[in-house]
């Protein structure tokens, strides 16, 4: 090689925050996110939010666009489809524990949240001025959900006879849970609105990782001995999963 001859890497090409396409006759708003593990495009409706635009490493704008526009009548479809947000107010249905439940207020000030039967069914009962409802639901599910997945945990590490170091409850939308390098687990506070085998599931799932943190065939076999159901949790969640983000 010549002195002073080179290789040079090409920059990777800066991205917008999102670009806009034209779907069903009007202007789309698509996110733009690079991901450097992708090895192709790919366009995916998050409930209740724009469309997202998965780019790989090497991805460029251009191509970008043109699979976005290539894409716009399966997005139509896909927003003609999609459920409205459901708010946590008064007369909402929403699931508690995979089973629906009428949100009604108490007409008290103090007092805890409730899940009882009511008149027309399942209610979660909220006390508390109006403007603080949706603040003390969410606090409930939430405490409810440590309590569910504390109780699985557990039942599963002892099972596996490995123990977490502690147990996290966030929102997160990109997955229902995560296992740390330091043990820690980490769960979607919104599993305690899907059937409690869902929730048993994800809770088995991360307690294996504790034995082995990957996702490779000796993974799998120790999550379906913790959890025997795990491949219709799965397939559940795969076609389901995406509702619980419509919720609060």
């Amino acid at each position: 090689m010549p002195v002073g001859t080179f290789l040079r890497r090409r920059a990777v090409e800066p991205l917008p925050e999102a670009l806009s396409v034209t779907v069903a006759g009007a202007p789309c708003r698509i996110v733009l996110r690079r991901n450097s593990r992708a090895g192709r495009y790919i366009l995916r409706l998050p409930p209740g939010g724009d469309p997202v635009l998965t780019v790989p490493a090497k991805g460029t704008l251009a191509t970008a666009e043109r699979f976005a526009r290539d894409q716009a009548g399966w997005l139509a479809a896909q927003l003609a489809r999609r459920s409205d947000p459901v708010a946590f107010e008064e007369g909402g249905v929403i699931p508690f524990r995979g089973v629906e439940h009428v949100i009604a207020t108490t007409g008290r000030l103090r007092g805890l949240v409730q899940a009882g039967d009511g008149d027309d069914g399942p209610e979660l009962r909220v006390p508390g001025a109006p403007e603080h409802l949706a603040r003390r639901l969410t606090d409930f599910l939430r405490g409810e959900a440590r309590r569910d997945l504390e109780e699985a945990v557990a039942r599963h590490a002892e099972a596996l006879g490995r123990m977490p170091s502690g147990i996290t409850l966030r929102d997160t939308r990109s997955r229902w849970g995560s296992c740390s390098s330091t043990g820690r687990l980490n769960f979607s506070w919104r599993l305690v609105l899907a059937p409690p085998a869902i929730l048993d599931y994800v809770a088995a799932h991360e307690v294996a990782h504790l034995a082995e943190m990957n996702h490779g065939p000796r993974f799998w076999a120790v999550c379906r001995r913790l959890a025997p159901h795990t491949e219709e949790a799965r397939a559940w969640l795969r076609r389901e999963g995406g509702r619980l983000h419509l919720y609060g």
